[in-house]
């Protein structure tokens, strides 16, 4: 998404253009303090798509096996900060063969050509540390067999993107941006000779970043699981380059990553992936392994929540729920609805997701992502438990508006499992009811026993009540509990619908069942996730039903199908998931 055409941002422009014109005249580097290590890990797959001319940037494929890359038309501004953040570096150095080193050397030699004198859009300070950091990663493989006037030319380049960062840091969002910004001038300054001088600014920019965005949840404002991850992964690369370089981590540094590491670890389903709330999606395969291995902390769960979520585990099951209020002001331009939502993971496999952030196929996509009806929770007459802002005011983008401001939470142990209760005022204001939710995991991953309620508890809260129902002529608030399933989960109605069936690749059958009084139905649904082309198609569970009293309840259960073993040999093998 493009940035709005404010004051502020304008003077960002001119001000990133500025001095990456002022970046052709600074030194060049002779070369690297020592050997560099590559650290980022790509995808074979996407490596060998790379290689064959399938170009997937941004939700968008363009098939250019011999177009050069830089002259290929980039149909969004998403597309071209893609290609710009050279993120591909690691999926064709992930395959390692001549014809990847080959794309990859006339793809990067092509862009200091076209773009090295400080020209195009990727002269932001977020975009040139994710180059500055590849491209040191991958010196070696990049560098082989060229000669001395390209090897010159990369160093020249190098050293003019390593400066630029020095003076335009600041500029980078804070959170995500600011931090890649940060660790590609920490690379940049210690591995580069000459440029010494570059880094111990940058270390100091990077603790009282550490110490301003991550909360004593070891968690960040947006609440996004897969940007912590992006931003765990760069603080562990950062501390490495310190260590190698002989010098120790600061303490708001390593302090960060200490408090990090066990969040993200409550944030992991059983299958090693990412919780999909707030615009994240599951995370980079091996991302999380490798980092949280290199952060050398400890394993463990804090006690309570972890950056808002609240985490259930028994047997081989975990659930994952977002248990507090949603992110705002500008943490919340990609937050979603999705308080008291919860995701399903049994073994290896997910069962109930949320629909995911639609960010990569437009903007209609995007909001439809945002909404309450494409989390697994329960929604009143189609509205949403948050709104997103007028585009055209303050920022010129949606924020989250509107949203839940009270989320009380308990989470407890019982005699044969782990109870979640909770609740939230998010439609308060519209019908004067508190949606309360309460989750049982059984001890044994076997079941999960869920009650939803709608509560009209203050007289305020009754009389808007009544208000509402006298807008329905008394037929009462209509609501849809929502479980969203993933779309390898092949499930049918049952027991003459009253039941759904839902069968996985692993052979586990799990049931859906609930207490009688609403209707219950399969629906079409949609997968929304990174990488792809468009949409994938599944399923969702919808429990509807008319609230018309100031209790309403509802009670349900997922539970493993009697026949279906404790431990299930897992032996499906997934298929590639590019590009489809």
């Amino acid at each position: 998404m493009s940035s709005p055409d404010t004051f502020a941002n304008r003077r960002t422009r001119l001000l990133n253009r500025w001095y990456a014109r002022q970046s052709r005249r600074q030194r060049a580097a002779t070369g690297f303090v020592s050997q560099p290590e590559p650290r980022t890990i790509g995808s074979f797959a996407r490596g060998r798509q790379l290689t064959a001319g399938n170009l997937l940037f941004a939700g968008y494929l363009i098939e250019s096996r011999d177009t050069a890359l830089w002259d290929v038309s980039a149909p969004n501004a998403a597309f071209d900060a893609e290609r710009h953040g050279f993120a591909w570096l690691d999926d064709l150095a992930a395959v390692g063969d001549m014809a990847a080193r080959q794309k990859a050397q006339a793809w990067l030699w092509g862009w200091i050509e076209t773009h090295g004198g400080g020209t195009g859009p990727g002269w932001t300070p977020d975009l040139a540390g994710r180059r500055v950091i590849r491209w040191i990663n991958h010196a070696l493989f990049l560098l082989r067999g060229q000669d001395k006037a390209a090897s010159e030319a990369f160093y020249r380049a190098l050293s003019a993107q390593s400066w630029f960062l020095s003076k335009r840091w600041s500029g980078a969002a804070p959170g995500l941006p600011r931090f890649e910004a940060l660790t590609g001038l920490i690379y940049a300054g210690l591995s580069l000779q000459g440029r010494e001088e570059l880094a111990d600014p940058a270390v100091k920019a990077l603790s009282r970043e550490c110490a301003t965005q991550i909360d004593a949840q070891g968690g960040l404002p947006t609440r996004n699981p897969e940007e912590l991850l992006e931003v765990f992964t760069l603080l562990t690369w950062a501390a490495a380059v310190l260590h190698d370089a002989g010098r120790g981590v600061p303490g708001p540094h390593q302090e960060a990553i200490e408090r990090i590491a066990p969040t993200l670890r409550t944030l992991r389903h059983a299958d090693g992936g990412l919780a999909r709330f707030h615009g994240g999606g599951r995370g980079l395969e091996g991302r999380l392994d490798h980092a949280l291995a290199a952060s050398q902390v400890r394993p463990g769960h804090p006690e309570g929540l972890a950056m808002g979520y609240a985490r259930l585990t028994g047997g081989r099951s975990s659930v994952i729920v977002d248990a507090s209020p949603p992110p705002s002001g500008a943490a919340s331009f990609n937050a979603h609805a999705s308080t008291l939502a919860f995701e399903l993971t049994s073994g290896r496999r997910p069962l109930v997701v949320n629909c995911g952030s639609g960010a990569s196929f437009g903007v209609e996509w995007r909001r439809a992502g945002r909404a309450t009806p494409s989390h697994s929770t329960l929604c009143l007459d189609g509205y949403s438990s948050a709104r997103l802002s007028d585009p055209a005011r303050g920022s010129g983008r949606e924020a989250l508006i509107e949203g839940p401001r009270r989320v009380p939470i308990e989470i407890a142990q019982m005699s044969d499992g782990i109870r979640f209760q909770g609740g939230h005022d998010g439609y308060l204001r519209t019908f004067g009811l508190t949606h309360a939710r309460s989750l049982d995991l059984t001890f044994d991953g076997r079941g999960l026993a869920g009650e939803d309620m709608l509560l009209a508890v203050e007289d305020a809260d009754k009389r808007r009540f009544d208000k509402a129902m006298d807008a329905t002529v008394l037929s009462g608030v209509g609501f849809d509990i929502r479980l969203h399933l993933h779309p390898e989960v092949d499930a049918a109605l049952d027991l003459g619908g009253a039941a759904v069936s839902m069968a996985l690749k692993s052979g586990e059958i799990w049931v859906f069942r609930h207490d009688g009084g609403d209707s219950l139905s399969l629906q079409p649904s949609v997968y929304l996730e990174k990488g792809r082309l468009k949409p994938r198609a599944s399923k969702q569970i919808v429990l509807s039903g008319r609230a018309l009293d100031y209790r309403t309840r509802v009670r349900w259960t997922l539970s493993k199908a009697q026949d279906t073993a404790v431990a299930v040999r897992d032996l499906h093998r997934d298929e590639p998931d590019f590009p489809s």
